[in-house]
Order: C-alpha cells, then structure tokens, then sequence
C-alpha cells in the first residue's frame, strides 16, 4: 500500500546515474525528480534534457514535479522526456483542467500539486482528472526542509475528498518525510511518500526505505 518514491534532488548529482540505481534496488517504487524554474520558487534545478537521460537509466516510472511557472508550453517536453507521472501546481496555470486533460492525452499520469498555503478547495473541480494528488508539507523551493505539522490537516481533508467520490487517486507527501513522522503521515490519509535527504543522506539506502515503507504501512493501517 505505500509507495517511497526518492527525491534525486538530495543526490549526489555527480552519480546520478549510479543513484537511481542504488535506491530502485533498495526498493524504491518510483524515482522523484524535482525541476524548478527559479521563478515559481526559489531554486534552479534541471529541465527536460536532463529528465530524458534518467530516463535511459530508471526501470522505475520517473515522478516528475515541475515547480514551473507557467507550465502549459513545457507540458509535452516533459512527457516526451520521459515523465511517467507529471505533476504541476494549481497556480503555475491558468487553465489547470486543460493542463491536467493534456497530460493524459500525451499518456502520463497526471498530478496536481498544493502548497502550504493553498486550499484544500483548489481541488474541487480538479479532482476527477488526477491520478495523484500532492500535498507539500514544506514551502517548496529547497531539500532539508522540515516537516509543517498543520500538513496533516491538509492530508486528512483531501484523503476525505478522495473516498467521498469514489476515486482511485494516490495522495502523495512530499517535505521533510522521514521514519519518524511517516506514521502520522500515513495515519492522516496518505500512501505515496517522496523522501529526499531521509534516503540519501543515509549509507544503507535499503534500510531506510524498509523502515519508511514499515512506519507507513502501520500508519496506513492505524487510519480513523
């Protein structure tokens, strides 16, 4: 039931190749690629190109969330490049249900991100065109950020969105997820976990990923 997809973004970008590599083995269920635009927030990472050569190296589908700002013209560059799963934010368009429409149309999967600040009511008329929902639990931007406490209200509310429709939509967490909140996490309503330095600031990838994947499944199971 959880799925632990590793955030590159806390990698060794020098190996990233051999990174991939290592957490797919550990028992990663999807690789977490973050692509910031150093205008939506306060980051540059990488683009398209760089996403189509993890591509030659993942066996596992790439989670791409793009924290770009607008994101309509670059939708089909980063199908292409080989995400798996897309995900934007409400806010990096003005059209999201089109956006969200053209994402399946190009064959992925499509996910809508909300920030810290952005209501949970953003999703009302969205919903039914996601396949995964992600609820940011720090300011996106930066890796090694810690975990916001009042996420897990968000988290409850959109798991209680998700099961009131009937929908087979995954509620992703991503910021500062590590062993010892993954539980709390999961008990709110989440089942798809993004972990950046929890996994790789560690020596044992495996380990971690086995603990994670252990807190969370207690926590799913402990679900009121």
């Amino acid at each position: 039931m959880i799925k632990i997809s590793p955030s590159i973004l806390s990698a060794d970008f020098a190996r990233l190749g051999e990174e991939i590599k290592a957490v797919e083995q550990a028992g990663a269920d999807a690789i977490h690629v973050d692509v910031m635009d150093g205008h939506f927030v306060p980051n540059l990472t990488l683009g398209p190109p760089v996403i189509a050569s993890l591509a030659k190296v993942a066996t596992r589908p790439l989670d791409v969330h793009v924290m770009a700002a607008p994101i309509d013209p670059y939708i089909a560059d980063y199908v292409k490049a080989g995400a798996s799963i897309l995900t934007i934010h409400a806010e990096a368009t003005h059209h999201a249900d089109r956006a969200l429409n053209l994402i399946h149309e190009l064959g992925a999967k499509a996910g809508l991100a909300i920030n810290p600040g952005t209501p949970v009511t953003v999703l009302e008329d969205l919903l039914h065109l996601t396949d995964l929902v992600l609820v940011m639990s720090v300011n996106p931007g930066f890796g090694g950020q810690s975990f916001i406490p009042r996420a897990l209200e968000k988290i409850k509310a959109v798991r209680r969105m998700i099961d009131a429709r009937g929908l087979k939509v995954e509620l992703q967490v991503d910021g500062g997820i590590k062993p010892d909140n993954i539980f709390t996490a999961a008990r709110a309503g989440a089942d798809f976990f993004v972990a950046g330095s929890a996994v790789f600031s560690q020596p044992d990838y495996a380990k971690v990923i086995a603990q994670l994947k252990k807190n969370g499944e207690a926590g799913w199971a402990a679900r009121v």
